[in-house]
């Protein structure tokens, strides 16, 4: 066994998307005058990598930080603190000419896909908009582009000169899939790209993600709430829950063997399509709290069904440690392990353990 392992073949020496520390708190004034002023932490110290090729699910309640992680990661949305690098760069540092040109490589699949295209643009136009500002190419070139663009999200390229108003939800949604593809991104945002669409449309559009990631290349960062869909997209899984990662694993074993209190009764909420089967429900006490004012401690202690919760998950904050292999999550009940690298190989990781600083004993794993 290597003493130095390598990243498994095709998904380069590094990730591609390293995130560190990452914050982005708003300022919001309370009462009618501006008497006071308090501090929303909509994302609130996240960490995490995202290796070429893989597709990482983010889930979590509504309000938990998840969109405005991704639209962050974009910058669409400025952080206050931490490090966003795409591969090797770092994003924060880049303004104007150099950001523009970096935005071509890192593009999004918005949720509601009627408001997110232009009602006053054919689509082909809304699709070759990018493909013209990034000058990847001019006149005929441009508009075949756009035809096999349409094509290829299964749509008819005469469709070009259509507006919004003329297609169903889930040809809208294939007309952002397109304009995102236009400009030939590494990696894509989808920011719940099916929860608006109807449960037959939604498979298709996920078969379509899926293909497309196959065909080329793509990297996703799947965010939703449905997490029957994130189980079957996803190579890796982030739950959040109030601005922070509170478990990380891969698909498999966080729906088999869920550490965290929190993502229990995630999953315990996830419908079975069978009458015959009984799951037990955990149903969380109290509503949750506001980014504003998050409680001290583990952020999940109010509501928290674990047996042994005490005085301690109220004063110490959980950093996120090892559960198992290539399982994380910040719990101070559940007791870590550890697991050597030779063991992680023969169980099939194919990424060396990651150390996220200042975080404190992060180890999540890649590919599983």
């Amino acid at each position: 066994m290597n003493a130095a392992p390598s990243p498994a073949p095709g998904t380069g020496a590094r990730p591609l998307l390293e995130v560190r520390d990452l914050r982005t708190h708003f300022v919001q004034s309370r009462g009618l005058f501006g008497g006071g002023r308090t501090v929303v932490r909509a994302v609130d110290g996240v960490s995490f990598d995202l290796w070429p090729g893989e597709t990482l699910g983010i889930v979590g309640e509504s309000g938990c930080g998840k969109t405005t992680l991704g639209r962050t990661i974009l910058r669409l949305v400025e952080p206050t603190s931490g490090t966003i690098r795409f591969d090797g760069s770092d994003l924060l540092a880049l303004e104007g000419r150099a950001l523009r040109a970096m935005r071509r490589h890192l593009q999004i699949i918005f949720q509601d896909p009627f408001s997110s295209l232009n009602p006053r643009l054919t689509i082909g136009a809304t699709i070759k908009e990018g493909i013209v500002v990034h000058r990847l190419a001019e006149g005929a070139e441009a508009d075949a582009r756009v035809r096999r663009l349409l094509e290829e999200v299964g749509l008819r390229p005469e469709y070009a000169s259509r507006y919004p108003h003329e297609f169903s939800g889930g040809q809208r949604q294939r007309v952002g899939i397109a304009r995102a593809l236009a400009v030939e991104p590494r990696l894509i945002v989808c920011d719940e790209p099916v929860s608006a669409l109807d449960v037959s449309v939604q498979a298709q559009v996920i078969n379509l993600l899926q293909d497309l990631q196959r065909d080329r290349g793509l990297t996703y960062l799947f965010i939703a709430h449905d997490l029957s869909v994130v189980e079957h997209m996803a190579t890796r899984v982030a739950v959040m829950y109030l601005g922070r990662i509170v478990e990380l694993a891969t698909a498999r074993d966080l729906y088999r063997h869920p550490v965290m209190p929190y993502t229990q009764a995630l999953l315990s909420a996830v419908p079975v399509p069978d009458p015959t089967r009984v799951r037990q429900r955990i149903v969380l006490a109290g509503d949750v709290p506001s980014p504003a004012a998050p409680p001290p401690g583990c952020v999940f202690h109010p509501r928290c069904h674990h047996p042994a919760r005490d005085a301690a998950c109220e004063r110490i904050v959980p950093p996120l440690e090892p559960k198992g292999d290539a399982h994380v999550a910040a719990c101070l009940k559940q007791e870590p392990t550890t697991v050597s690298w030779a063991a992680q190989q023969q169980a099939g990781a194919t990424h060396p353990p990651q150390r996220y600083l200042p975080v404190a004993a992060i180890d999540a794993r890649g590919l599983p």
